[in-house]
Parts: C-alpha cells; sequence; structure tokens
C-alpha cells in the first residue's frame, strides 16, 4: 500500500484531496475565531456596514433599498480593529449615541473627535508613555505650526486601528514599513496630501536621490528617524522638522555614537542594556556603523606594520642611493 501511495499517481491525488478540505476547515475555523474576537453586540452591528466594503441604505419614506460602496475612509477592517490598541472598546464610548441611529444624523458629521489627551493627559496609568511630553513636541512639529486644527493626532494615527508597533515582536524591518505608512498616508497620497496642503505632491525619490543606496534605506529606517527632533523621554519622536532641517549627513547615523540608538533602535537598546548590561550589539546587527567592529590591537598592530613598512621603503631606497653614488663614483 505504502508503495502504491508512493508510486502511483492516483494516490497522490487521495492525498491532495483529502488535504485540501483540512485546510478549508482550518481556515473556516480561524475565520469564525476572529469574528468572535468582536464581543461587543453594539460593535459587530456597526462593522456588519463599516466592515463591509458595501452596505445597504433603506429609504424611511418609500422603503425602496439601495446597496452603496463604503467609503475608504469609512471602512473599518474587523481583524485589525480587534487587534487594535482600542479594539476593546465599543463605538458609542468615543462616539455620539446618535451614531445608533440609522441612517446617522447629519449632526455626527461635525462632531469633534477625541484627541490623545482627552483620554491619557494626567493619567497615572498612562505615565510612562508621558502623553504630556509628545503633545509639547508635536505642537513645536511643522505639522501643527503649518497646519494648525487641519492636523490631529488621527491625521497619523487612525484610532480604529492604530497599535503600539515599537514593542512588538518581529522584524525590524516590518516595524519600520508600519511607520512609514503613516507617513506615506499622505506624502505619497496625492488626494490626501491636497485636502492639507495646497502645494504639488512632492517626488519622494527626487528630494532623496543625495542618499546613497536609496531603496535599502527606505526599508531599514524610518522617516521620522531622519526629519524629527529625539526627546529621550518619550520612546517616538513627534517634533517632525522642516524637510531643510532634516537629518543629511551619514556619519550621524553610520557612526558607534549613533542617532540611531535614541530612536529607531531606542526600545531594543533599553531591553539589551536592562537584560545584558550593553547595547552596542543592537546596531551592529541591524546597520553598518563606521568602525563599529574595530579592534584596539588590531588597530596598533597594523600602525606598527604600516610604519615598519615606511621604514622599509626608506631603508630600501636609502642603499640603493648610496649604492648608485658608489657606482658612479668609482
Amino acid at each position: 500500500m505504502r508503495d502504491w501511495f508512493r508510486n502511483r499517481r492516483g494516490g497522490r491525488l487521495i492525498f491532495i484531496a483529502g488535504f485540501i478540505p483540512l485546510l478549508f476547515t482550518i481556515f473556516l475555523s480561524t475565520a469564525s475565531e476572529q469574528e468572535v474576537a468582536i464581543a461587543d453586540e453594539e460593535t459587530r452591528h456597526c462593522l456588519s456596514c463599516h466592515g463591509s466594503y458595501k452596505y445597504q441604505l433603506t429609504d424611511t419614506v418609500t422603503g425602496d433599498v439601495a446597496t452603496l460602496k463604503m467609503h475608504s475612509d469609512l471602512f473599518i477592517d474587523p481583524l485589525a480593529y480587534s487587534n487594535a490598541t482600542h479594539g476593546t472598546f465599543k463605538c458609542t464610548d468615543c462616539h455620539s449615541a446618535d451614531y445608533t441611529i440609522h441612517p446617522h444624523p447629519i449632526s455626527t458629521k461635525f462632531e469633534l473627535q477625541y484627541a490623545c489627551m482627552d483620554c491619557h493627559g494626567g493619567d497615572e496609568m498612562y505615565a510612562s508613555f508621558h502623553f504630556e511630553t509628545i503633545e509639547e513636541e508635536y505642537l513645536k512639529s511643522i505639522h501643527a505650526t503649518e497646519l494648525g486644527d487641519e492636523f490631529t493626532c488621527w491625521s497619523c494615527h487612525n484610532p480604529h486601528t492604530y497599535k503600539l508597533s515599537d514593542k512588538q515582536p518581529g522584524q525590524l524591518v516590518n516595524r519600520v514599513a508600519m511607520n512609514n505608512a503613516a507617513c506615506l498616508n499622505c506624502h505619497g497620497n496625492i488626494d490626501n496630501y491636497a485636502v492639507l496642503i495646497e502645494k504639488e505632491l512632492p517626488d519622494l525619490i527626487k528630494s532623496h536621490e543625495w542618499l546613497p543606496n536609496q531603496s535599502l534605506h527606505f526599508r531599514k529606517v524610518r522617516c521620522i528617524d531622519c526629519h524629527a527632533a529625539n526627546n529621550d523621554s518619550i520612546l517616538v519622536a513627534h517634533f517632525v522638522l522642516p524637510a531643510d532641517q532634516s537629518v543629511r549627513n551619514c556619519v550621524e547615523c553610520h557612526s558607534t555614537n549613533s542617532i540611531l540608538m535614541a530612536s529607531l533602535y531606542k526600545h531594543q537598546a533599553v531591553e539589551k542594556r536592562n537584560s545584558l548590561g550593553f547595547y552596542n550589539g543592537v546596531i551592529m546587527n541591524e546597520a553598518y556603523v563606521i568602525g563599529a567592529n574595530r579592534n584596539y590591537y588590531l588597530n596598533i598592530a597594523s600602525i606598527v606594520i604600516f610604519i615598519m613598512v615606511l621604514i622599509g621603503i626608506a631603508i630600501h631606497a636609502t642603499l640603493r642611493y648610496i649604492h648608485r653614488h658608489k657606482r658612479h663614483g668609482n
């Protein structure tokens, strides 16, 4: 039987035919678990429309039903919401109770959005995040000074899907992509950019053409690592600088005193220092650092060898000169 299974095409087909339904069953069970993750009935009711790419609207007078496309800004991924920082909240914890009326009254369109400080300000439970310092840094940023009230926390951090990425497990490149996606949502999207500022969307490739190995930097470094000023008391910089004040000196990153240790690798460095007492290995594993792998004794040996070579050249040149002088003198 075993030989028949190995050598016969029919055996492989039977195996595949049995394996595919098994995978399908696992997929369905996983999907069911994801749906159950949102336990609040009110939230599930809201996501029955906002969690779908289309929704139905009933005319209260005629009773006619129309199927409409959900606007991308109003769509909420149910799985992303259930895994988000605010995923345990029900919708009316943050939104007006008027949203429970369908269709929603026009007054809900003018509802003021909560800012981070409305919930987190002065709360000892979140003191380690230093939200007050974050707000101070943000108010000095180019976003706040140039755009004012048009720009808010939610312009970068979608409250329905936001999740603290710097402490999440996984590859650094994934966290970099997640952080940069917030920037590219405006700086790489003409529709979102035009809403905030009446300027032509800049060509990011051209404006960064001075940067060597551009694609690698885009994958490995966050925008804010070069475009924001660091603050030791907060995990992620929020003081976004004007473009002409951004980092353009390679040595500021590619050195043992790299600014990346205070920004991109900050959380990893703290963990490494707390567990092992040092953090040099963090940056040596993640980035090219000029001189990071140099050894003191090898440096001395190379200098000695270099000096000996110079002395050897000098002795050789002197002997040749003396020999030639004697030959011509005779």
